[in-house]
């Protein structure tokens, strides 16, 4: 099939790989601009553009590009702008959609199934109308969450919506006969810096959440502290430790307050309103990913635990 393909990051890379592997004629591949990226500014093309030329695709930048394109199809993946429905109207266009519709329309489903505790989301291919992720669905996976990270997540997302999107492509059934969406609908908005703010009034398990996202902060005193991975710790909980004397003991988990960090039995505990997080992994201001303990030990904060907001 010959098609006009839109997307932007490493999600969609996947989609685009699976289309040329599989066969189909990708006439022409839309990304957003090249744009500075990273600590260095430098400017450097999507993911998706890099992969385009790659592969030996022609490339543009604006919807305009697609004016004189003569396609059977469109397919979307991530592109980062809705489409105009002069387009849609020209060009009939498959969406690949990370969310189980009509939960999670909108530009983060992913990262708001995570916040959500959801227990699973998955891939919609789905016929894109002029609203926002409204239109029929014509295949559906489901994928469970866990304790997956965002990145890892969207990994796994991007490889299933591939391979599903192929399968709806070369079956004339699932192309022809889409399903109107059904259930509650939800949106899925961008999420903010806020979002990813660590809070003490919020349970343990809204904070691993937000750790799953990545880029998860707080702050201890007036500095910055990053949160890159941390694992579940129920208060309370009895713990085996030696003792110097080399007596085996059990202590409880006591002191570890909502808004407070310290040390027990070499795990740095985070405070939740509802118990506490064993930190992992984090990142001071302005220095290098470090244990949780490693942090701890060189702050030398002079008493047992501290506060965090």
């Amino acid at each position: 099939m010959r098609l006009a393909f839109l997307g932007t990051p490493e999600a969609a890379v996947p989609s685009l790989r699976a289309l040329v592997g599989s066969g189909h004629d990708v006439a022409m591949v839309i990304t957003r601009p090249d744009r500075k990226r990273g600590r260095g500014g430098q400017v450097t093309p999507s993911p998706v553009k890099a992969c385009a030329q790659e592969l030996g695709l022609t490339i543009g930048h604006r919807l305009s590009d697609l004016d004189d394109l003569n396609v059977e199809r469109g397919v979307v993946v991530a592109y980062g702008r809705l489409i105009p429905a002069e387009v849609l109207k020209r060009i009939p266009m498959l969406n690949v959609h990370f969310s189980l519709l009509p939960r999670w329309r909108g530009a983060a489903p992913v990262e708001r199934a995570i916040l959500a505790g959801d227990v699973e989301t998955g891939v919609s291919i789905m016929t894109l109308d002029e609203d926002l992720d409204t239109g029929p669905v014509h295949l559906e996976k489901r994928v469970e969450i866990d304790a997956k990270s965002l990145s890892s997540l969207l990994g796994e997302l991007a490889a299933i919506g591939a391979h599903a999107l192929t399968e709806v492509l070369d079956s004339p059934e699932l192309l022809a006969r889409p399903r109107p969406q059904r259930g509650e609908v939800t949106f899925a908005d961008k999420l903010t810096k806020e979002d990813r703010h660590l809070n003490p009034t919020f349970s343990a398990a809204q904070l691993l959440r937000i750790v799953q996202l990545g880029q998860a902060f707080a702050f201890v005193g007036d500095r910055r502290l990053l949160v890159e991975s941390a694992a579940a710790f129920r208060m309370g909980q009895a713990l085996t430790v030696t003792s110097e004397r080399g007596v085996a003991a059990e202590r409880a988990s006591d002191g570890v307050t909502a808004g407070s960090i310290a040390l027990r039995f070499g795990r740095v505990l985070m405070g939740a309103a509802d118990g506490a997080i064993s930190l992992d992994r984090v990142r001071p201001e302005s220095a290098k990913p470090m244990s949780a303990t490693s942090w701890w030990s060189g702050a030398r904060f002079g008493s047992d635990f501290v506060q965090w907001t």
